[in-house]
Order: structure tokens, then sequence, then C-alpha cells
């Protein structure tokens, strides 16, 4: 049940990253995915990350049945990297606390729910 509701949850953030026109065609450098920064802070912005980096792995997991990641906290920095797109990123952002409740059991969440 928790595979399929994370990869109803994958698809979602998807489809967000998609609806704001953050989907890119260019993968990243290997240099830059290689990065050893929380969420390749240091190379990539976190919606690139996001594609590039969480979807594919997290759905390697879910792809092989295994273990998914059970601390895990997403939204709080989403909050930080998509302050300037205001309200078009909450939905995103609602989704990423959504992942984080359903994966560690805890959503620290500041903006509004939508």
């Amino acid at each position: 049940m928790k595979y399929q509701q994370t990869q109803h949850l994958l698809l979602a953030i998807e489809r967000e990253l998609r609806q704001l026109q953050w989907w890119t065609s260019t993968p990243p450098s290997a240099d830059a995915l290689a990065s050893q920064a929380p969420f390749c802070c240091d190379t990539m912005p976190l919606q690139q990350w996001l594609q590039y980096v969480l979807l594919p792995r997290m759905q390697a997991l879910i792809d092989a049945q295994l273990p998914l990641p059970a601390q895990i906290s997403i939204c709080p920095i989403a909050e930080i990297a998509f302050a300037e797109s205001g309200a078009a990123a909450w939905p995103l952002i609602n989704l990423l606390g959504e992942l984080d409740e359903l994966l560690s059991g805890k959503r620290e969440q500041s903006i509004a729910r939508v």
C-alpha cells in the first residue's frame, strides 16, 4: 500500500513540475549529479534535483520493492527554494509535505495546505 501511495505522489510531483514549466529535457551534468551536498544544492536548483535525483531514485526503490526512506524532509527546503514563486508553487510544496508525512510520519510545513 505504501508503494502505491508513494507512486501516486511521485506522479503528482512530476505533474506539478510540468505544470510549473520546471520540467527540463536537459539533464544536469554528471559532476552536478555527483554533488555530496544535501539536495545537490551547490550544483542545481531544487526542481532539477526533484526531477533527476528524487523521482528516479524513489521509482527505482518502488520497482525493486526495496525499503523506502523512513527519514525524509523535503518540504522545508522546498518552501525556501520556491518562496519567490509564491502561491503557484504551493501545490508542489503540499505534495512534498505529503511525501514527507507518508514516509517519515511527520510533516514540517509552514505555508497553508491547499
